[in-house]
């Protein structure tokens, strides 16, 4: 076995990698960035080597910096964890060279199988279900054009090379498809140092499902079941889970046979995922070959209970694998959530900063958590905004959900924006507990992003008890305080009213062993809690039901976040109340007319000048932030009055970039 191996990667996939090596009894190597000279996987290896500047083109990506890390450190193999170069031929072939082992698939596996146009040939000839589209790659944007209609719309753009939602357009028009041939292009260039993109038929209503396959140089390989990856936006999956909802056995022994099938044609090796697009009717159709670990191969580690990046290793190492086909279990159920720093309420826009506070649920047998942060750590503009990912544990499906639900309500972050909020509500969403999801599910529900304020709540019971908790909490702290000085006791009133979207709900509160009783229009409500003054997380039970929730206070008024829900609730007396019905409303400042940097990011390009004259939808501007390229158009019609900033300029959050009039 290694004694020593390099992980040629960062953040949470190098911080997961080193935990099973260590678990092996091997040493490992770090390698960094200036950007993450304090990070985590660094301070978890037992070395680590730097590697360059921030960029990933001067870092992450230089291969002979990385194979001399190898040599200078005594590293005797690479796990490239997954994108950067994990599926990178060229890569393979110089630690080859250098007598490095490359844990992951021969060089032939990874050129076949890592480029989407080869993959798919190849997958006709094994017999594997391909979907319909032009064999080779785009010479520029008007022969994707002329191929997108020969195919018909709507059709998908996409890399050959890469993953992760990088380089991916669906277009439904010639002008969707010119321009997201561009962005494309740029993405898969930037991401991936290759350019070429393929166009094949989008299929409307699909299910992503894959299925992941482990084999070894002996001959064997096996699939370890599926993930439904479905739940997606832009093309990058949030949720995954494992099994599927919606595969039946013969489905699953079907597409688990081909994908076998397909990774023999190769002579693959290591851990690999085999793609698939499934229509309603659970007809699949291969999509793209990974030949790499996934984010999701947690969700399959909780089912199997078996150690994906061990068996990578032993494999890399000349080992047979553990396991037949017949071995392979599915017990319970496992869920992942991709926990990023964006903002759901400007659709999904990446966040930068420092995480002022952090704080992820306990871990446990039934909650994982991956992650590459940490509290007072920096998130850079310059890689995935990926804080976490969060995985729970159920014997079904329904307990798996429920304790992810749970856990998203715990898990605080403070500093930068992210998507806790999103993913709670998506867990509740009733077409998610039914499993009817799509990879069109976040549009068609969400068109316009998330806003975690928007919309009046049903039932406002949990989020008044709360903040009506919090209310009594610092009342009786105060009077405790008042107390200690002669002349100053005081009672704490009963009888409050709170203000929660615009309507006002008369409350009591009555302290009782361990809690309170919190009457709410009429209703009485037992709370049992042993929340305390200052704690950001309120936990405890309603109506004898545990509830979690995330709280701040600002004087009189009270926010609270609960399943994807954030909600402020203003408390009053009963005399105040009727004073603040009488208080005017704050407008706030008209800025339609300024085109705003919707994040921090680098202006990639202007298409406009001062004095033209623009319509409503047209392309203003391109911003570039954490390796996608963001395409700003205009909201109205006008003339560009004045222009800010020139293309190349970094930009911070709400930058006025131009000016209509």
């Amino acid at each position: 076995m290694f004694n020593k191996i390099l992980i040629a990667n960062r953040g949470e996939i190098a911080c997961r990698v080193i935990k099973s090596a260590r678990s092996m009894g091997i040493a490992t190597v770090a390698v960094y960035s200036d950007a993450d000279r304090d990070a985590l996987h660094v301070q978890m290896a037992d070395e680590a080597v730097n590697i360059g500047p921030p960029p990933t083109a001067q870092s992450y990506l230089m291969m002979d910096k990385i194979v001399q890390a190898c040599l200078d450190t005594g590293a005797e193999a690479v796990h490239p964890g997954y994108g950067f170069l994990s599926e990178n031929a060229e890569f393979r072939a110089a630690l080859d060279a250098a007598n490095i082992v490359f844990i992951g698939p021969n060089t032939r596996a990874i050129e076949a199988m890592g480029d989407k146009i080869t993959s798919k040939k190849l997958a006709d000839e094994a017999g594997v279900n391909t979907i319909p589209g032009f064999p080779d790659a785009m010479k520029d944007a008007d022969h994707a054009v002329e191929v997108a209609n020969d195919i018909g719309y709507p059709v998908m753009l996409k890399a050959t090379a890469g993953g992760g939602g990088k380089g991916m357009r669906v277009a439904r028009n010639d002008t969707e498809c010119r321009e997201g041939f561009e962005r494309a292009a740029n993405e898969a260039r930037s991401s991936f140092g290759n350019d070429q993109i393929l166009v094949e038929k989008f299929i409307e209503e699909p299910r992503h499902i894959e299925i992941q396959v482990m084999a070894d140089r002996h001959g064997n390989a096996v699939y370890l079941n599926e993930r439904e990856c479905s739940l997606q936006r832009r093309h990058q999956k949030v949720i995954e889970e494992a099994p599927s909802p919606f595969l039946d056995e013969a489905t699953r022994k079907d597409m688990g046979t081909q994908a076998v099938t397909l990774a023999k044609a190769v002579d693959y090796e290591s851990a690999g995922t085999v793609e698939f697009i499934v229509d309603k009717d659970r007809n699949f159709y291969f999509l793209e070959m990974n030949t790499r670990l996934q984010v999701e191969h947690p969700v399959t580690e909780l089912i199997t209970g078996l150690d994906l990046v061990e068996m990578m290793i032993r494999v890399a190492d000349g080992g047979k694998l553990p396991v037949e086909q017949s071995d392979v279990p599915i017990n319970g159920w496992a869920i992942e959530s991709r926990v990023y720093a964006e903002d759901p309420a400007r659709n999904f826009l990446p966040s930068t900063g420092r995480l002022v506070y952090y704080r992820p649920p306990a871990e446990d047998e039934h909650v994982r958590v991956d992650t590459g942060v940490y509290e007072g750590g920096e998130i850079s503009m310059f890689y995935d905004p990926m804080i976490a990912k969060l995985i729970t544990y159920g014997a079904d499906r329904e307990e798996a959900r429920s304790r992810m639900g749970t856990a998203l309500d715990q898990f605080i972050i403070r500093g930068v924006s992210s998507n806790l909020g999103f993913l709670s509500a998506l867990i509740r969403h009733q077409r998610f507990i039914d499993g009817n999801i799509s990879t069109n599910m976040i549009g068609d529900e969400y068109p316009a992003g998330f806003d975690p304020s928007a919309g009046e709540l049903e039932d406002p019971t949990v989020t008044i008890t709360v903040a009506a908790s919090m209310l009594r909490g610092y009342r009786d702290r105060a009077a405790r305080i008042d107390g200690q000085l002669p002349g100053r006791e005081r009672e704490v009133p009963q009888d409050w009213v709170a203000i929660i979207d615009g309507q006002h709900h008369p409350i009591t509160i009555v302290p009782m062993e361990g809690g309170f009783d919190i009457t709410i229009d009429g209703k009485v409500n037992s709370v049992r809690t042993n929340w305390s003054f200052g704690q950001q997380l309120f936990g405890g039970t309603i109506n004898g039901k545990e509830v979690f929730a995330q709280v701040e206070r600002a004087v009189q008024t009270y926010r609270v976040q609960h399943a994807g829900r954030l909600s402020d609730v203003t408390i009053l007396t009963p005399r105040a109340a009727e004073l603040f019905k009488h208080m005017p409303v704050k407008v706030a400042p008209d800025m339609s007319k300024f085109l705003l940097s919707p994040m921090p990011g680098l202006l990639v390009s202007l298409s406009v000048e001062e004095g033209d004259t623009v319509s409503a939808g047209e392309q203003l501007a391109v911003v570039e932030a954490m390796k996608m390229e963001n395409t700003l158009h205009a909201e109205r019609d006008g003339v560009v009055a004045k222009i800010y900033f020139e293309a190349g300029t970094t930009l911070a959050v709400d930058d006025k970039i131009l000016e209509l009039e």
